[in-house]
């Protein structure tokens, strides 16, 4: 018989993965650089690393709270009425605070200051582009796990970011929280402040073309039973 959580825990669950997940991205960028000037060998050691996180915390944490760490991903989700409405901005506002800390946790194990304004300039067409296909992907690649491959959700996701990484000029941010989170590190994986807005605008679009595609091409059903809001004691 599964379990269903109270929003504080799920909160707390979507806060710590996010932290996880930024602290691994961060901080496995800073080590990497450390070890090597090559660059796509720095890049790989941050990919792999990635990958391998993703799928462990989505496998520990998605039956909390679904493992979003990501609010285009809780966005959309409450498009489908698979979320409740209500639910968005704690995940949300969790996803973004778990993310600073993350990348505050890495900074902290590396013994450099907790947050600093990146330097690394990523706009343009080709990065914008870059955001709008890694999202994409990502959020077809989660509907299209449920739909047909729920127990190999995590290992989906985890192998596709490893795969974006590579293919996208952007190296696959594709999630608003991390991007404001690499923002506060002027390192290997850190995005200029600046360059947010439009990294964020195209991981929205992404997510919303993936939504609208994934619905047509999967034949999900239409008008799903609407998540059980049942918010008991903590």
């Amino acid at each position: 018989m599964s379990t269903v959580f109270p929003l504080s825990r799920r909160v707390a669950a979507e806060a710590l993965g996010t932290m996880l997940l930024v602290a691994t991205v961060v901080g496995s960028g800073i080590m990497a650089d450390k070890l090597t000037d090559d660059t796509a060998l720095a890049l790989l050691g941050n990919t792999l690393t990635t990958g391998a996180i993703l799928v462990v915390l989505i496998t520990i944490l998605g039956p909390i709270s679904g493992a979003h760490f990501n609010p285009v991903v809780s966005l959309v989700f409450a498009l489908r009425r698979e979320l409740p409405a209500s639910f968005v901005p704690a995940y949300i506002a969790a996803q973004v605070i778990g993310g600073i800390a993350g990348t505050m946790l890495a900074h902290a194990m590396f013994g450099l200051p907790l947050l600093q304004a990146s330097e690394t300039a990523r706009t343009g067409g080709a990065q914008w582009l870059s955001e709008v296909t890694a999202t994409f992907g990502l959020v077809f690649i989660i509907f299209a796990g449920v739909r047909f491959r729920a127990d190999a959700v995590a290992w989906l996701v985890g192998l596709y970011i490893t795969a974006a990484y590579w293919f996208t000029a952007s190296t696959s941010f594709a999630n608003p929280a991390v991007a404001i989170a690499r923002s506060l590190t002027h390192t290997f994986s850190g995005i200029r402040p600046i360059d947010l807005p439009g990294f964020i605008v195209a991981e929205v679009v992404g997510a919303l073309l993936a939504l609208m595609f994934s619905g047509w091409l999967l034949m999900d059903a239409r008008n799903p039973e609407p998540f059980a809001e049942t918010e008991s004691a903590p």
